[in-house]
């Protein structure tokens, strides 16, 4: 067991505790080793006075199999195991004080007691070694059929002409292959230095940070992938769909790129409409003043379960029964927040635009203006979304 320097320095300055006793003569730790035979073997670890020179170990010195009096063991046990043991030996003419042998069982129990707590340490570091190594395997073999499927789908694109009907599938093939690829670089980052977010960030961002390309990154350019999937979802489930009929200036305006977020929050919140609103019931996202809306035309979620549902681990009633983790819309109002904006559920959706059910379940993703952009005053949006 490979022991920490926290816990080497715990021992040591449990042994120079004592050097203010003059009646002790030393005082040696032992860690106990597993052996082939029923008795463990007894290695020293640290001991007092520190210049007293290196004493042997227990299996090496026969004297100290012959009962002394000035010679005191104190075993350091965690639960039934024996991890070690305390040795204190005093002067020949000095005598035992019920203060110090309380004072020396007191430094047992704390250093096996910390003991206890680095073979738990050692053992946890274990485990996520081995785990990390089978992440690994997973992930190195996942890349494989990936790198096959975006093969197939180039293929197949060479073979349909710039005006078949087919093409956008599989453009949207590869852009969704893209997107795994992108989640299998999170999992290969897990655990490392270079992970996608920073340290004193309070929440992970879902996915490494992507740099723009090209002029720069725009709402717009976030959000065109998502709606394309949720049209094709929207006529593979035989669902209304209704996308932004235009796109407002300030969703073509320059963002920076750790806005590439929000693409991650809309994503959530698409998934969400379609799997816990009823099956037919319509569904869309438009575009407001500085802010996106996902609505759908089901039943609007309780009053008292409103605030409930961005709470980590807490679900609404109607999603009781279907998987997830209740972690969704908690992780997607914290990132929001992150980036000076705010999500807040609306159920009359029609509040916010004439043209949306007057009852449903809208959620309201308001983003501050690019840097750069003075704010005209408060926006309709804000003061409603309230």
């Amino acid at each position: 067991m490979q022991l920490s320097n926290r816990f080497l320095a715990l021992v040591k300055q449990q042994l120079q505790s004592f050097s203010g006793d003059a009646s002790l003569d030393k005082l040696v730790v032992y860690l106990a080793q597993s052996s082939e035979g029923d008795a463990p073997s007894f290695t020293v670890l640290d001991q007092w006075p520190p210049d007293g020179g290196r004493l042997p170990e227990i299996a090496d010195d026969p004297l100290l199999r012959i009962p002394a009096p000035e010679r005191h063991w104190f075993p350091l046990r965690h639960d039934d195991l024996l991890l070690g043991v305390l040795r204190a030996e005093q002067q020949r003419e000095s005598e035992w004080s019920d203060q110090l042998d309380r004072r020396l069982q007191a430094s047992a129990s704390a250093l096996a007691y910390s003991l206890g707590l680095e073979l738990e340490r050692s053992r946890l570091l274990d485990e996520l070694h081995q785990q990390r190594q089978q992440m690994n395997l997973v992930v190195h073999q996942l890349r494989n059929p990936l790198a096959a499927l975006r093969t197939y789908a180039q293929l197949l694109l060479r073979r349909l002409g710039p005006e078949h009907l087919q093409r956008p599938l599989v453009t949207g093939l590869l852009q969704e292959q893209a997107q795994l690829d992108r989640y299998i670089t999170s999992l290969d980052l897990i655990g490392q230095e270079n992970l996608p977010h920073a340290p004193e960030a309070p929440a992970p961002l879902l996915l490494p940070q992507e740099k723009s390309k090209g002029p720069g990154l725009t709402i717009e350019h976030l959000l065109q992938p998502l709606i394309e999937r949720a049209a094709a979802t929207a006529a593979l489930q035989d669902r209304a769909w209704q996308a932004p009929l235009n796109w407002p200036a300030w969703t073509q305006e320059i963002r920076p790129d750790d806005d590439a977020v929000v693409s991650e929050i809309v994503a959530n919140l698409l998934e969400n409409a379609f799997r816990y609103s009823p099956t037919g019931c319509p569904l869309g996202l438009s575009l407001l003043e500085h802010s996106i809306l996902i609505w759908d035309g089901g039943p609007p979620i309780p009053d008292q379960e409103q605030e409930l549902i961005f709470r980590k681990g807490e679900r609404g009633s109607s999603s009781k029964d279907q998987s997830g983790s209740g972690l969704g819309l908690a992780l997607a109002r914290l990132l929001a927040e992150e980036r000076g904006g705010a999500l807040v559920l609306q159920t009359n959706p029609n509040q916010l635009d004439p043209s949306l059910p007057s009852r449903g379940n809208g959620f309201l993703l308001s983003l501050p203006p690019s840097p750069g952009k003075a704010p005209k005053g408060p926006s309709t949006t804000n003061q409603r979304s309230r």
